[in-house]
């Protein structure tokens, strides 16, 4: 006979931890499935740890609406659990007199999204705060920072586990299939087991697309198409010259190769972006000269040898190079009609920061 147990969350990254966080709060008795010998092995792990403001994300969108909520969250969780994170700030900056208006669209459209806190910055302004930027205008975004994404997964582990929530490493979901009694799964692992659970939160990230198609009864049309994009990061040797995140103009897809200031002072460029086929975390070294010629738009001073190859990071893309922006993709019962089944798909950036408040979306959306 298969186990009976209440929640099942499907994959252990910064999402699924959140959600199972929330529901064990909540008081329902919650299991964690990660197919991976560790938590957050994927995008949670591999990306620029920034706690992102709101701005880019279009108005009336869950990025919009769950950034700017799990922004604020964010800190606060932060400031209580003693997690390491800072107020660093970025800079957002045109290079290049027609880039201009675009900065005034940014901060118009970041005033929609709840974000009232931009400051424009004048070319002296600018001069005076990053000696090494080199840019006409600006603006400043005063809350975006940086937190420690591990720290964070831990805590919120932390936080399901002492509400009863448990942890199931290598425990990969095989297949599965919609019962009378609830959603059956199939975990295979060195401890196979078949469990039937009241509740599924499909959170596995990379590979949710698959998980979907592995449980029968939810019908192939709801999901989504599956695409995957690599962004590099390369590290700058010696010291950092920025006090903060500096952003360049972003084209419709990304944001450019822009400086990340980490916890310790160092700095990152990336990342980049490359449509790929499969999940490949190999370093491509030939992106090297692309990254010095981008940088050196608003960093001229980027000295040859500067520049050593960090790591990469793969986003879950549910638009194709014919649909570069997309929304996250949270569904329900109302949406593909399997009961007790919530699914997230495309759920990259600014899913770090909008954790928490992804959290409590989906407990709203069982409630109801």
């Amino acid at each position: 006979m298969p186990e009976k147990i209440d929640c099942a969350v499907i994959g252990a990254g910064v999402i699924g931890l959140a959600i199972a966080r929330e529901l064990a709060l909540a008081g329902r008795e919650v299991v964690i499935l990660e197919a991976e010998e560790a938590i957050g092995t994927h995008t949670s792990s591999r990306n620029s740890e920034v706690i992102h403001a709101g701005i880019f994300y279009a108005p009336g969108t869950l990025k919009a609406r769950l950034c700017v909520e799990g922004k604020q969250r964010m800190y606060r969780y932060c400031a209580e659990r003693g997690i390491t994170h800072q107020r660093i700030t970025k800079i957002i900056v045109a290079t290049v007199d027609a880039q201009v208006a675009e900065l005034g669209k940014y901060m118009r459209q970041a005033e929609v999204n709840g974000v009232d806190d931009l400051q424009m910055l004048s070319r002296g302004e600018l001069q005076q705060m990053e000696p090494e930027v080199a840019a006409v205008a600006g603006f400043l975004s005063p809350s975006t920072g940086t937190v420690d994404s591990h720290a964070l997964m831990l805590s919120y582990l932390g936080d399901a586990e002492n509400r009863g929530a448990s942890l199931a490493l290598n425990s990969r979901v095989e297949s599965g299939r919609m019962t009378g009694d609830g959603i059956l799964l199939n975990v295979g692992g060195k401890e196979p087991m078949t469990v039937v659970c009241n509740t599924v939160i499909n959170a596995a990230g990379l590979y949710a697309q698959d998980v979907s198609r592995r449980i029968e009864g939810v019908p192939a049309a709801t999901i989504p198409p599956t695409f995957y994009a690599i962004g590099h990061y390369y590290t700058l040797t010696g010291q950092s010259p920025f006090g903060r995140h500096v952003y360049p103009i972003a084209r419709a897809d990304w944001h450019g190769v822009h400086v990340t200031v980490d916890l310790g002072g160092r700095c990152k460029f990336g990342p980049d972006f490359e449509w790929i086929d499969r999940v490949d975390y190999r370093f491509d070294e030939s992106r090297e000269a692309h990254f010095y010629a981008a940088i050196r738009h608003y960093y001229p001073g980027l000295k040859d040898g500067a520049l050593q190859p960090g790591y990469t990071g793969i986003r879950p893309k549910i638009g194709g190079p014919s649909k570069l922006v997309t929304d996250f993709v949270i569904q329900s019962e109302r949406d593909h009609g399997a009961k007790g089944l919530i699914a997230l798909y495309g759920i990259e950036s600014p899913g770090l920061t909008s954790s928490l408040a992804i959290g409590a979306y989906v407990r709203e959306l069982l409630a109801h």
